[in-house]
């Protein structure tokens, strides 16, 4: 807990440092937001009375801080186009990119694992040629391209899967999976490409050390070495790179969102960026740095979990 602890605080400052760079950022996005609101005809009186009216007159530390204060009382404020509280339009859109990214991670877990695992113990032979052509393909054709094709051959060719119509996983499941099903796999095979390559590499590490040649020579033979000793080993590595993955999927599924026409968490910001709707821009960008420190602090402590080792050090420190 004390470690948990020294994390949290250690946020503070982070969270500071990047709602500072967000705001300035969006600030330098070339355009006026009372000109998109009004349109080009609108007469400089105003446009004038519209930027008063938003707040938009004041400098620029003076609008953070008045930020800033909304904030810290859980105010992320009004879309500029709409009126509509921005914390309701994120809670409406951010269901959807978790559920897409958690669906992502599944796909590429379930074909990371056994593929990764399977190329490590027969190295050299038919499984290990598998498992790296399949990552090769992953990792050359980017997500975007096979979720085009997944459109082109699953959608207008054969009809088993609808190119829209997204409802709520609570509301009807078997829509829902039929709608997110094609996104999650498009880019579960990126995500998994870079597992199973981490996963194989550090698994050849850890079966080439002394204490798994000691097991064996125990008398423990084939899996029960592979699952009881070296792939709990061989995790600390995966464990990072996933987190990463895990945390750049949250913030970044906007082409996929796109392409399968998803009412997602990256398409809110990508028409946010475009209307120069601040408030939705601003709010949403911190929402996905903050993700990113949540997940590398849940990161750090599976790794508390996966090795016993990291506990005790925590614990000294």
């Amino acid at each position: 807990m004390a470690y948990v602890g020294k994390r949290l605080l250690t946020m503070i400052p982070v969270l500071i440092f990047l709602s500072i760079m967000v705001f300035s950022l969006i600030h330098l996005i070339p355009g006026d937001p009372a000109q998109v609101i009004l349109g080009q005809d609108a007469t400089p009186q105003a446009l004038a009375a519209l930027r008063a009216q938003l707040g938009l007159n004041h400098s620029v530390p003076v609008q953070y801080f008045d930020w800033m204060g909304r904030l810290f009382h859980g105010n992320l404020g009004n879309s500029l186009l709409d009126n509509e509280p921005v914390s309701k339009l994120i809670g409406q859109r951010l269901p959807v990119t978790v559920e897409l990214a958690v669906g992502t991670v599944i796909v590429a877990l379930l074909i990371a694992f056994p593929l990764g695992v399977l190329a490590a113990v027969y190295r050299g032979r038919w499984a290990d040629f598998t498992a790296l052509f399949v990552s090769t393909i992953g990792l050359s054709v980017p997500p975007f391209w096979i979720g085009l094709l997944f459109l082109v051959w699953f959608t207008v060719k054969a009809h088993i899967f609808p190119s829209s119509g997204y409802v709520p996983i609570f509301q009807n499941f078997g829509q829902n999976l039929s709608v997110m099903f094609l996104p999650m796999v498009a880019t579960g095979i990126r995500e998994a490409a870079v597992l199973l390559r981490m996963l194989r590499s550090s698994l050849l590490d850890v079966l080439d050390q002394d204490f798994v040649r000691t097991a064996r020579a125990k008398g423990l033979r084939g899996w029960g070495v592979i699952v009881g000793h070296a792939l709990r080993n061989a995790l600390i590595p995966v464990i990072t790179t996933g987190g990463l993955q895990i945390a750049g999927l949250l913030g970044g599924l906007v082409i996929t969102e796109q392409i399968f026409t998803l009412p997602g968490f990256g398409s809110l910001l990508v028409q946010s960026v475009y209307s120069r709707d601040y408030p939705t821009v601003q709010a949403c960008a911190l929402i996905a740095a903050l993700l990113v420190v949540v997940v590398n602090l849940l990161v750090d402590l599976v790794y508390g979990l996966t090795d016993p080792r990291i506990r005790v050090q925590r614990g000294r420190a």
